[in-house]
């Protein structure tokens, strides 16, 4: 795997691993980014303040009053050598609850018609497939996964919204996400997750990581509804849904 520095201002500078969506190219900057965190914390990394993952590269950010472009690199040699080969790291496992019903889903209809498939199947491919987060961004929590099966692959929105409720389960182009905030989008929406993914409050804020996959469990309008309350009420761990074996269903049991 071949790789180019950038350099991003005067206190900062870019490993850039490829320039595609790949789960190679996540395992290589995951390993770097790991890298780098743990020769910080053993003291090898003077001056270095912190990093910025993304699909494909890493941005690792420097006081230019305590060190240097160059020795931040020198050090970060044999560190990209490494990483380039690195194996995917062992992201968690999620499950997570979704409405895929009425007001939750306002672009399914759409959405299946434009691709010739019927409102169910388009809910049962998305639900069953596994996806990767590849990296945050965008809004604080925003998870990008993929990766998104062909069938349902389709451009954004040629109308973005002003408004996209928090919450909102979308797709676009190869990717899917959850929108942890209310927002402006563009992306298809097709449900309504209950489960919030950026609590400041939290040791982790945001509930997932890069290199974490996630499933999406089909849930009805009354369990969602269950589910949010539980969970704004302190009555529901979010952590539930880490591993998670139980069926949906029971989340909103528990919350009644």
């Amino acid at each position: 795997m071949s790789y180019r520095t950038l350099d991003a201002g005067d206190a900062a500078l870019t490993i850039e691993f490829g320039s595609v969506i790949d789960p190679a190219l996540l395992a290589a900057v995951n390993a770097l980014d790991a890298a780098v965190l743990q020769l910080q914390q053993d003291g090898g990394l003077p001056g270095v303040i912190e990093t910025m993952p993304t699909f494909r590269s890493l941005t690792v950010f420097f006081d230019p009053l305590a060190t240097d472009r160059d020795t931040v690199l020198a050090a970060l040699q044999p560190l990209i050598a490494v990483a380039e080969h690195g194996a995917p790291a062992a992201g968690r496992h999620w499950r997570l609850p979704v409405c895929y019903e009425g007001e939750a889903a306002p672009d399914l209809a759409e959405v299946a018609r434009t691709l010739g498939m019927t409102e169910g199947e388009v809910v049962a491919l998305h639900s069953g497939t596994e996806y990767l987060v590849y990296m945050l961004g965008f809004l604080p929590g925003f998870p990008f996964m993929g990766d998104l099966p062909e069938r349902l692959r389709l451009p954004r929105r040629s109308q973005p919204r002003v408004r996209v409720p928090a919450g909102s389960v979308a797709i676009a182009t190869g990717l899917t996400a959850i929108y942890p905030w209310e927002s402006p989008g563009g992306w298809h929406l097709l449900g309504r997750c209950p489960v919030s993914l950026f609590d400041a409050r939290r040791a982790s804020p945001s509930l997932l990581a890069a290199g974490d996959r996630v499933r999406f469990s089909p849930v009805s309008a009354d369990e969602c509804r269950a589910i949010e309350a539980g969970l704004r009420e302190g009555r529901i761990d979010p952590m539930q849904w880490l591993d998670a074996s139980e069926p949906m269903n029971s989340a909103a049991e528990h919350a009644a």
